[in-house]
């Protein structure tokens, strides 16, 4: 019996763990942005089923449905720390759709961290 996860599986557990990452970096981890987080998740399962191709664009898409997400309930995330806090803004997913997603500072036009990689 074969027992080795899927394509699916890998890439799902994957974007879990790279955006918990960034939000544990970012001190907001807590058990209501986690459930965000599976929320996302449950979300893209079911997109890449239906786009199988899309696979290799989860990480992105996960990080870009948490940040939508905390936008409504806690404001805006990650904030940038390139342009300091004189005019607060977020770093955005690039690319939106593509496999190794960064952050990066639509600003300063600089890429901040991979997604995963913020401190």
């Amino acid at each position: 019996m074969d027992q080795t996860p899927s394509s699916l599986e890998q890439a799902l557990h994957a974007a879990r763990a790279l955006v918990m990452a960034d939000l544990a970096a970012r001190d907001v981890a807590e058990a209501d942005v986690v459930s965000l987080v599976e929320d996302a998740v449950v979300h893209r399962r079911w997109w890449v089923e239906q786009w199988p191709a899309g696979v290799d664009f989860v990480a992105g898409l996960v990080a870009q449905d948490v940040q939508d997400a905390l936008l409504e309930q806690h404001g805006r995330w990650p904030l940038c720390p390139v342009c300091g806090d004189e005019d607060p803004h977020a770093l955005d997913i690039e690319p939106e759709l593509g496999t190794d997603p960064h952050w990066v500072c639509p600003k300063a036009a600089v890429i901040v961290a991979p997604v995963g990689g913020l401190r």
